[in-house]
């Protein structure tokens, strides 16, 4: 019996757990698309490769299980914006892009680049499969890699010579290696177990953040921890919503830019973290966000995030799921004194709530939390929230909580633009039965606003409401506010609402806030893509201000 490379391919994708794949059909690809087609995989067709991997990146992040994107060889240039923003959200994507055959690489092949090479910096593994007998073992690989530690994108170009190739059936060896959701359960030493839980019963002011690299953390075991020593957690990333913001010991998002409780982490004199590294937002582990002399616990799946800026009290390198487990249980046998930090945390969030919601427009034109407010009373703890950047984004960060794991999403540490329309199919595509909203600007959604089309196309009901505000909101504050004049952050006034009419979505214009809620109820009711284009004062996010107030005392 013989085989062909694209059938070996094909399963050893099925065996890897793939059934869905985002794309853009090309001359490098196409043996390889026609049998996946035959053997039932779904095909996601887009209108820019760095869409179909924004795509993958929400079907990752949300399922547990890779994403996974195929191009051929120009298509793997305009997918690179993608794999980093991938790499930054730490989220499981495998991406396949097809070659001319390699006996002309190297002299000048049709479309030839160095493809494994320009997605090595931004991936966790990039490699060309050069044998269709080794295919089983790449594509393992690849699954694996992205999937092991922390996770994140990997690559894989297959030349048109290994998918058209034939050999005999009895030379491939299959690899029947299952990809469950989660890394695996790891769990730490229990003398580890035992010195975290000394820590943190002799602390007076005990924090948790759980952030990224906490993905395979559970709900009902990080409760149990909390309820258990009455510590308060925060959480970012894929970790919001892991504990839900009402929960009595969540703090909320731990970005004190963005969550005024937040900025109390620095009074935590033992800090654990559960995957969360010592990067940028929280000061590298040092002032002003945490305190020199905070003792630092730092539980994470990948050795080589533990102690990078700054030593740490104790360093734990195992799964933080199995870690949190362990940590509940060892808390069972101890008693804890009540934290004096609670009420004061809940308070603040309020507080902030509470002013955001009564901020108002200076002028004739909506402000965006007449929007964000008026926003919550169409939506459930299970609706998927996606805020793409800027200050539109950002005001609905500050003020919407995240209820369950998933359904919370901002753009983590890379601060890219243009991923949200994208996103938030991929989302769609993931969670069939729950309501997706993106909120995006004006800016943000220029950049792949056409991807409504898709969204269109595969009967996807996404919300998109864009705050169009028609500058680029964050750095055209700074500009006016700081150097008195702005430059090139303006826009126009868009009717992308009609933009989505001629694609065949549903449209709304809104431009005051009588027509607001009507055209919100006929948008969540349209039962298709909708775009709701929302006239709004520009104005400075929480995290805008934030920003300024910074820069304005570091210039004196």
């Amino acid at each position: 019996m013989k085989l062909k490379g694209y059938e070996i391919i094909t399963r050893s994708l099925k065996r890897a757990g793939a059934t869905t794949v985002f794309t853009i059909a090309g001359d490098h690809t196409l043996p390889l698309m026609d049998h996946m087609a035959d053997e039932g995989f779904i095909f996601i067709d887009v209108r820019h490769e760095q869409a179909a991997v924004d795509m993958a990146n929400a079907y990752g992040r949300i399922t547990g299980r890779p994403g996974v994107t195929m191009f051929t060889t120009p298509g793997h240039a305009n997918a690179i914006p993608g794999f980093t923003f991938a790499y930054h959200m730490e989220t499981p994507v495998v991406n396949i892009t097809g070659s001319a055959t390699q006996d002309r690489l190297g002299l000048g092949a049709s479309q030839e680049i160095d493809q494994v090479g320009m997605a090595k910096p931004v991936t966790k593994g990039s490699w060309l499969l050069g044998d269709p007998l080794r295919a089983p073992e790449y594509i393992s690989r690849a699954f694996r890699t992205a999937l092991n530690g922390r996770r994140g994108p990997v690559h894989l170009t297959i030349p048109l010579d290994v998918q058209e190739a034939t050999v005999s059936a009895d030379q491939v060896t299959d690899r029947t290696m299952e990809y469950p959701p989660s890394r695996g359960r790891a769990h730490a030493a229990l003398a580890d177990i035992r010195a975290a839980v000394d820590l943190l019963q002799a602390a007076e002011r005990p924090l948790i953040i759980a952030a990224n690299g906490a993905y395979t953390v559970q709900r009902e075991d990080t409760e149990r921890l909390i309820e258990t020593t009455g510590i308060p957690v925060f959480t970012e990333q894929s970790a919001r919503g892991v504990i839900p913001d009402d929960h009595p010991l969540c703090a909320g998002y731990s970005d004190g830019r963005v969550n005024d409780a937040a900025q109390s982490i620095h009074e935590a004199d033992v800090l654990l973290l559960l995957g969360k590294k010592l990067d940028y937002t929280i000061s590298f582990g040092g002032p002003p966000t945490i305190g020199a002399e905070t003792k630092i616990i730092q539980v994470e799946p990948a050795w080589e995030q533990v102690a990078t800026a700054r030593d740490v009290e104790l360093g734990i390198i195992a799964d933080p799921g199995a870690v949190v487990r362990q940590l509940a249980d060892e808390a069972a046998t101890r008693s804890w004194p009540a934290h004096p930090m609670i009420s004061s945390l809940k308070s603040a969030t309020a507080d902030q709530v509470a002013t955001l919601g009564k901020r108002t427009s200076k002028s004739d034109q909506l402000h965006a939390m007449d929007l964000h407010s008026t926003v919550k009373q169409l939506i459930d703890d299970d609706t998927c929230l996606i805020f793409e950047g800027a200050d539109f984004g950002f005001y609905g960060a500050s003020y919407h909580p995240a209820h369950k794991q998933h359904r919370w999403i901002t753009n983590g540490t890379l601060g890219m633009l243009g991923w949200g329309v994208s996103y938030g199919i991929g989302a769609q595509v993931a969670l069939p039965d729950s309501r997706v909203v993106v909120f995006t600007g004006d800016g943000g959604f220029g950049f792949n606003g056409f991807e409504v089309d898709t969204a269109l196309r595969h009967n996807l009901p996404v919300v998109f409401i864009v705050g169009n505000d028609r500058v680029w909101g964050i750095d055209y504050h700074q500009q006016d506010q700081l150097f008195g004049k702005v430059v090139a952050t303006t826009m126009l006034p868009t009717r992308f609402d009609i933009i989505a009419e001629g694609i065949g979505a549903h449209g709304e214009l809104v431009e005051t806030r009588e027509q607001l809620l009507p055209a919100l109820k006929r948008a969540f009711s349209a039962g298709k893509p909708a775009v709701v284009n929302v006239m709004i004062e520009p104005s400075p996010s929480p995290l805008t201000e934030w920003i300024i107030e910074t820069k304005s005392k570091q210039d004196g």
